[in-house]
């Protein structure tokens, strides 16, 4: 896509993704979560996952139109080469091919930190997100029945998978 320029998030992108993350619980398709976001709250993540995990954000005329990010699956040590991953794009991009740009690009740079999966669960009724997924490798595990509550319904979601497979065979923690 001509214009859209994708790279490592930076601390100076907190705010920008506080943002964008702040739309899609608003629009209560992509996440569980109800409590809207503060720059404070992405600068700590940022911060938290520095160096271990992959953020990327794609940015456009120098505004952050979307980010995709990944954080510990578990704590346990045999799990630290697992990335649990977010994407979000803001309203009036989606649509246009910014997460395409952007789980690409996650994934790349989860291949670069060692990491040798990444997963995350849909809403099952994502078929965007889903669909997306498919196109970059990952495969459907599963699905979490009646997984959470939002606004009062239960609602399920899909396990998607990705194997890193250049990091299957030599991992060091």
């Amino acid at each position: 896509m001509d214009g859209i320029q994708i790279r490592t998030a930076s601390l100076d992108d907190a705010a920008a993704i506080a943002e964008i993350y702040n739309q899609g619980i608003e629009d209560r398709v992509a996440t569980f979560e109800t409590e809207l976001r503060s720059a404070e709250d992405q600068l700590a993540w940022l911060r938290s996952i520095a160096g271990r995990y992959p953020a990327v954000v794609a940015q456009i005329d120098g505004q952050i139109v979307g980010w995709a990010g990944a954080g510990p699956y578990r704590v346990r040590e045999c799990y630290q080469g697992i990335g649990e991953f977010s994407m979000y794009v803001r309203r009036d991009w989606r649509g246009r091919g910014v997460g395409d740009l952007l789980v690409a690009a996650l994934i790349s740079e989860a291949e670069r930190l060692g990491l040798w999966k990444l997963l995350s669960r849909i809403f099952t009724f994502n078929e965007v997100s889903r669909a997306l997924c498919r196109k970059h490798g990952f495969r459907e595990v599963g699905v979490y029945e009646k997984h959470a509550r939002l606004d009062g319904r239960w609602l399920d979601v899909v396990i998607v998978e990705r194997l890193i497979s250049a990091n299957l065979n030599f991992v060091s923690l």
